[in-house]
């Protein structure tokens, strides 16, 4: 099937041809059978790289009316928004923040390109432009299942749905168990393939040896040939770190590009001073390209993280995970898409939507520490990584490759080889998930009853796996806790109650922050106000210590050191040293306060980097968010009447 045969402008069909598109991919082929192109509902469950950017655009361009295209992350969007802005004629928009606002700016558009969160908001602020939407594509719909995340995107898709029942729903993922439950949901038709433009082999590699499930085997050269091992020996345990330089090497010498997932942010930034090592740039050929993206990337900041990043890449390799800058993280990414960075080092975050495709795979780490033990990571989340290998047109092929051992080979291809990624599964049934968009049902007015507020979810993926049983008995316990919370209250006899938002509920709900932080913003006002000097640390220690704020990992070198600062500005905080049940979290907040306090007393990101151990991009999200609580602070203080000028202060100099 030819691009020119659907129902696209000519300026369109030309852009495409333009660069390249004129046939469609078979998954494509499959999609517009389905109707894409028609108005009809489409789950798309297709590898990595089979053209799933392409049926959006398909499914948007030929709408009756605006889309919007739903991102988890604001790269992705960013990513998105750029695709789409360079088709001739198409007005685009990106909405990623302002939480507290409608963002009516967006109307008129012909596609929207935002992050869940900010379409929850704007509706919960009243917008109107959503009811005019024709189509909704919503991107790496297996994130539903993410702790967070998937809760605010399937009551939004839910709550568009119900809003405007002809919506047209596109979701598209590479790695799902359950699609069909997933397109059940959505009342639409599967479409799935695991064709790929590119072919991919995986395998384990054990001692410099790769078996691929495809039946080959592949011998990579570990450390200096010199001390190679003999023959008998080479199936015992090697450096996993040197298997891995081996893999890389390998590929760039071939002319591939490399990406090598570690555990954390630490090994990500070891394993890159590792590979600089071995002059990537040289083999490469990249020298000159290399040394100017490394004086880009040190020209953004003077942090420590940065000039190591930019040293790193002038040798030809990259570190890449979340306590980056975003223009550390974006010039990494075009660097590689340039072809001028031989092997990214990255936490599994890049893997999660970022278009960065290479040759080889290395999946050097397949455990990680969740708080109490190293366990296994997803097969779903080993599989999102797997799917970056392989470039078209420019790969004959794409190889993912496992580093393991001995011990661990058969589990290895057991697990992620042959194993299915795990079944997408709602996570609404959080309480704290709950209670969040129970308020929301109730503050903007949708719903007035419990019957009303299960009507508003009847339509979410939670309601179809839990029945109106489970979903009922869900729901009856978190407006309980919202009343006792002071977020809600009934009104009226026992039998025959109404259910409204009380104003700190309202304020709350449209600030979108979460019924906890609000609770937790109304007692620290009221205990600032009684105070005889609330300073703007006191403000921050208050915003700081919400689920809202993102928690600072505390060293045990510092504990010590943020303990003894607690007890000399007791004065000025709200809770008392003996007051928290969770101490170690609370001194987590106390810590982001400080760093906050220093922050708008004029420390620079580089001096503050340096002395709380913590990432630039960590700084950056701990000053927005704080920007977004502090807002949301003046907003419930002028609810409750309660006057604390250090919110203001401190939002001013933020």
């Amino acid at each position: 099937m030819r691009v020119r045969s659907l129902p696209l402008p000519e300026r369109l069909a030309d852009h495409f041809a333009e660069r390249g598109i004129r046939e469609l991919y078979p998954p494509q082929v499959a999609a517009v059978e389905a109707g894409v192109c028609d108005g009809a509902n489409v789950v798309a469950a297709v590898p990595t790289a089979s053209g799933k950017t392409f049926i959006a655009q398909s499914a948007l361009l030929t709408a009756d009316g605006p889309g919007l295209y739903v991102c988890p992350l604001r790269a992705l969007a960013r990513e998105k928004y750029e695709a789409f802005a360079a088709l001739p004629g198409v007005d685009v928009a990106i909405s990623t923040g302002d939480f507290e606002a409608t963002g009516e700016e967006l109307a008129g558009h012909d596609v929207v390109v935002a992050t869940s969160e900010k379409v929850d908001s704007a509706i919960r602020n009243g917008a109107e432009w959503v009811d005019d939407l024709a189509c909704v594509v919503v991107d790496e719909v297996h994130l539903l299942g993410a702790e967070r995340r998937g809760p605010t995107l399937e009551v939004t898709l839910a709550t568009l749905r119900r809003r405007n029942p002809s919506l047209q729903v596109v979701a598209l993922s590479a790695t799902v168990d359950n699609p069909e439950e997933i397109a059940d949901w959505l009342d639409a038709t599967l479409v799935e393939s695991e064709w790929r433009p590119v072919d991919l082999r995986t395998g384990v590699c054990v001692g410099g040896e790769v078996a691929f499930d495809d039946g080959t085997i592949r011998r990579v050269p570990v450390g200096d040939p010199d001390d190679e091992p003999a023959a008998d020996d080479r199936d015992d345990d090697l450096d996993a770190t040197e298997v891995t330089a081996a893999l890389v090497v390998d590929t760039v010498e071939a002319g591939g590009q490399c990406l090598a997932f570690v555990r954390s942010r630490a090994e990500a930034a070891a394993l890159a001073e590792r590979l600089a090592e071995d002059g990537l740039a040289d083999r490469m050929g990249i020298g000159a390209a290399a040394e100017a993206v490394g004086d880009e990337v040190a020209d953004i900041d003077g942090t420590v993280t940065g000039r190591e990043l930019a040293d790193r890449l002038r040798a030809g390799v990259a570190f890449h995970h979340a306590g980056l800058r975003a223009d550390h993280r974006a010039a990494v990414e075009t660097a590689f898409r340039d072809r001028h960075v031989a092997c990214i080092c990255a936490t599994p975050t890049l893997a999660a939507g970022v278009n960065v495709p290479a040759r080889r795979v290395v999946v050097r780490d397949q455990k990680r520490y969740t708080g109490s033990a190293m366990e296994w990571l997803p097969t779903l989340e080993v599989h999102q990584m797997c799917g970056r290998a392989g470039r078209p047109g420019l790969d004959p092929h794409g190889e993912a490759v496992l580093v393991g051992e001995e011990s661990t080979r058969e589990a290895l291809v057991e697990r992620y080889v042959e194993g299915e990624p795990e079944a997408v599964e709602s996570k609404l049934a959080d309480p704290a998930s709950l209670r969040t968009h129970v308020l929301s049902a109730v503050a903007t007015g949708f719903a007035e009853t419990e019957a009303e507020i299960l009507a508003v979810l009847d339509g979410t993926f939670y309601a179809r796996e839990a029945g109106a049983g489970g979903l009922a008995d869900a729901v009856a316990v978190a407006v309980d806790d919202l009343v006792e919370a002071g977020m809600v209250r009934r009104r009226g006899d026992a039998e025959r109650y109404r259910i409204v938002a009380t104003p700190v509920g309202e304020t709350t709900s449209r600030q979108y922050v979460r019924p906890e932080t609000g609770a937790r913003i109304v007692d620290g006002l009221r205990t600032a106000a009684g105070m005889s000097e609330a300073t703007t640390l006191t403000v921050f220690e208050v915003v700081c210590d919400t689920p809202d704020m993102q928690d600072t990992y505390l060293g045990n070198r510092e504990r010590a050191e943020m303990y003894r600062f607690a007890r000399r500005n007791a004065a000025r905080l709200t809770t008392g040293m003996n007051e928290p049940d969770d101490f170690e979290g609370w001194l987590e907040s106390v810590k982001t306060a400080r760093i906050l306090e220093e922050w708008i007393g004029g420390a620079t990101v580089e001096e503050l980097v340096e002395a709380y151990r913590l990432g630039p991009g960590d700084l950056d999200s701990r000053v927005e968010r704080a920007e977004w609580l502090l807002s949301a602070a003046e907003a419930i203080a002028d609810t409750i009447g309660v006057s604390v000028p250090a919110v203001t202060r401190a939002r001013s100099r933020i």
